[in-house]
């Protein structure tokens, strides 16, 4: 079956998404984007210097995984969209993860900003990924002005604590017209496969894998939970009902009457 995520008409072999901050080592780094299965990372400018030999950059070309710069620690729509020109200029790639922070402590988006940001980079030629809340209507605006993905929260970044609002996620899914990356909150295989049973396009992970006592066994993992998950929507769910339905039909049974039964 042929079931490849496509974002922006691009195909990528996985529908997860590795983030690569927070590893321990570069070593651990490249066997958990392997054990992953990714074929695309995320990497802040701020993190690294492309021009340097034998560093991150030299680490994810080895390991044949596409590069999506992100902008990380940028707070307004201004500061976002310098860092996404040098991103470009860095990587040579118009591709952007757009982050826009709002708050230092819980590190939710700035919609204003968000949306701000978006139209210009959009309007400069950028394939735009933009990190949001789980607010069907921004994502609606998000789409609507060009980003080639939405990437809602599941909860806070770095939180574990999953998929908080479920039923937004899947009122984005509904009305998406663009893949939708579920971003931030996953703390482990299960939270992935329900953003997928939801009906998200793909998932990424950053903290799940990096800070996991495992990191390569958490991100084989998390693959298992992705694929599992996107199964299972492919599958089709059964309805939830209030009440117990017997999964064998009562026709044909037959009549145990006691007055029937000879006595011994």
């Amino acid at each position: 079956m042929d079931d490849q995520l496509l974002i922006a008409d691009r195909p990528f072999p996985s529908r997860l998404v590795l983030g690569t901050g927070g590893f321990p080592r570069m070593e651990t780094l490249a066997a958990a984007v392997r054990a992953s299965g990714t074929g695309m990372v995320t990497v802040a400018l701020r993190r690294i210097d492309p021009a340097m030999r034998g560093s991150l950059v030299d680490t994810l070309d080895d390991c044949g995984v596409a590069l999506l710069p992100n902008t990380a620690g940028c707070f307004t729509a201004r500061d976002a969209v310098l860092t996404a020109q040098l991103a470009r200029e860095a990587f040579e790639t118009d591709w952007i993860k757009l982050e826009v922070i709002g708050d230092e402590r819980t590190l939710l988006p700035d919609a204003p900003e968000l949306l701000l940001a978006a139209e210009q980079l959009v309007a400069d030629g950028f394939t735009v990924l933009p990190y949001t809340t789980d607010d069907p209507v921004l994502a609606r605006r998000l789409q609507d002005v060009g980003c080639a993905a939405v990437m809602p929260l599941g909860s806070p970044i770095g939180s574990g604590q999953g998929i908080l609002n479920p039923y937004n996620i899947a009122l984005i899914v509904e009305q998406a017209t663009v893949p939708v990356v579920l971003d931030a909150g996953v703390g482990t295989a299960s939270d992935a496969a329900l953003a997928m049973e939801l009906g998200c396009d793909a998932v990424l992970c950053a903290s799940a894998i990096s800070r996991a006592h495992d990191p390569v066994a958490m991100a084989r993992a998390i693959r298992a939970g992705v694929e599992g998950g996107r199964l299972a929507r492919l599958a089709g769910r059964i309805p939830r009902r209030t009440y117990a339905q017997a999964s064998t039909p009562h026709e044909g049974r037959p009549e145990l009457d006691p007055d029937s039964v000879p006595a011994q």
